[in-house]
């Protein structure tokens, strides 16, 4: 009972001022058969020494990843300099809560601040937020902005688009009253496809470059496409590095960007805690959702931040909220700000080049092993999809064993692609781990 102030008394008279005899009929509404009737399986009370001991024993069980790994498909392997890990291990960063009160938070609000510019500027769009969880809910947030912007209930998502990532949005959007509609990718060069959905019911276009395949999207005739409709362009960034090289989105007319930060500096772990980015027009900034960090000044000229224009529910009238989502991913977000001034313009595009390159390099080689292609004519930065003799998995295992990890299997997600995979190159990838997945295709 330590960690529950109120005495069973004083329990046993809030029960009886809202008309219950017991704490569990608080419960009533969820379905007697899913309900735990069971202790929990966890032990008794154990010494802090006990703790540490069981916790080591349970790690001791972990083995390292040493085989080279070719996995992408939306979580990448980049090298984060040893400035980001250290800095964001000071205590004021480390312990720091959501910056509800300003005047003592100023800290906090300039790296949100500079992560929201950062972003911005990579996106070449007008205003960005703070605010998403990861890439995938960050999508889902651009459906029901596009959704209030335009006033339409439709969205048109096209199947390259990561199918994580729509799994997700059709998720947070099933209870609502938005129609989700899948077109098909052009199955030559594995971009665009088949728009015959696009009408003056679309609220938003929903587009993924690179895209699942690593294929670069033509963004600027899908966003014409798009409006000729009226419908936004909502374009859906994976890999962030990307951004290093490729035309920004907004260059390209995109009306909201969204995505994954986990290449600023973030590490795999497990997949998460990663960062999403959102990016819009300033025109619609009173429809983002989230969090937004801005500039005050005070009758002295003095800068200082706050956050402004939270539309949570949290913040104002929830007739009024524009979303729930209730994060900033604080310190993530400070991780991916410190690697970006880190690198720098030229550091962001030299890693950019670098994967590009890199991953040129094993197509051409993987391309010239008899048996094997690449199926997709469209240029790609540092992932593309190879067809094999026999299915993925087939070839996935046997490479396994010779001691790589040599890419993700398209029939998980694709039906009728059972020979195809997917295979991420970036600058971690060495030339000799290059060669070794190479001859292990053989």
């Amino acid at each position: 009972m330590r960690y529950i102030p109120n005495s069973p008394e004083e329990r046993g008279e809030m029960l009886k001022e809202i008309g219950l005899s017991s704490a569990d009929e608080l419960f009533r509404s969820i379905p007697e058969d899913i309900r735990l009737n069971r202790a929990l399986n966890v032990t008794e009370p154990l010494a802090e020494s006990e703790i540490i001991a069981a916790f080591e024993e349970m790690a001791a069980r972990n083995t390292a990843t040493v085989k080279p790994s070719f996995l992408g498909a939306g979580v990448y392997s980049h090298y984060s300099p040893t400035i980001v890990d250290h800095l964001i291990q000071r205590s004021e960063f480390f312990t720091s809560y959501t910056p509800y009160q300003p005047e003592i938070s100023q800290g906090t609000l300039q790296y949100i601040f500079e992560f929201q510019t950062l972003v911005a500027q990579l996106t070449a769009m007008e205003v960005a937020n703070a605010s998403m969880y990861d890439g995938s809910t960050a999508m889902a947030e651009a459906y029901l902005m596009a959704q209030r912007v335009t006033r339409r209930d439709k969205v048109v998502v096209l199947d390259s688009v990561h199918p994580e990532y729509r799994e997700v949005a059709r998720t947070y959007t099933q209870h609502g009253d938005l129609e989700i509609v899948t077109a098909g990718f052009d199955p030559a060069s594995g971009v665009g496809g088949d728009l015959a959905a696009l009408d003056d019911k679309t609220a938003a276009l929903v587009v993924q470059s690179p895209n699942f395949f690593g294929c670069v999207e033509d963004l600027t005739s899908l966003a014409a496409k798009a409006h000729e409709v009226g419908a936004l362009l909502v374009v859906v960034v994976t890999e962030a590095i990307s951004l290093g090289l490729l035309k920004a989105p907004g260059a390209c007319d995109a009306d909201i960007v969204v995505g994954e930060g986990q290449s600023w500096g973030i590490p795999a772990s497990f997949g998460g805690p990663h960062v999403g980015f959102f990016a819009t027009r300033d025109k619609f900034i009173r429809q983002m959702p989230g969090r937004l960090c801005g500039v005050a000044y005070d009758k002295n000229g003095n800068r200082g931040f706050t956050l402004t224009l939270s539309t949570r529910e949290q913040h104002i009238r929830r007739e009024k909220a524009t979303s729930n989502i209730c994060t900033n991913q604080g310190l993530i977000a400070l991780a991916a700000t410190i690697y970006m001034e880190a690198m720098g313009k030229k550091g962001l595009q030299e890693v950019a080049e670098q994967n590009a390159q890199k991953a040129a390099y094993a197509k051409k080689q993987i391309a010239s092993i008899d048996g094997y292609s690449i199926p997709f004519s469209a240029p790609t930065f540092n992932e593309f999809v190879v067809r094999g003799p026999k299915p993925a998995t087939e070839v996935l295992e046997s490479v396994r064993e010779a001691g790589v990890i040599g890419g993700l299997a398209l029939s998980k997600y694709y039906s009728g692609r059972d020979n195809e995979f997917l295979v991420c190159v970036t600058e971690t990838s060495s030339k000799a781990n290059i060669d070794k997945l190479v001859a292990a295709l053989l």
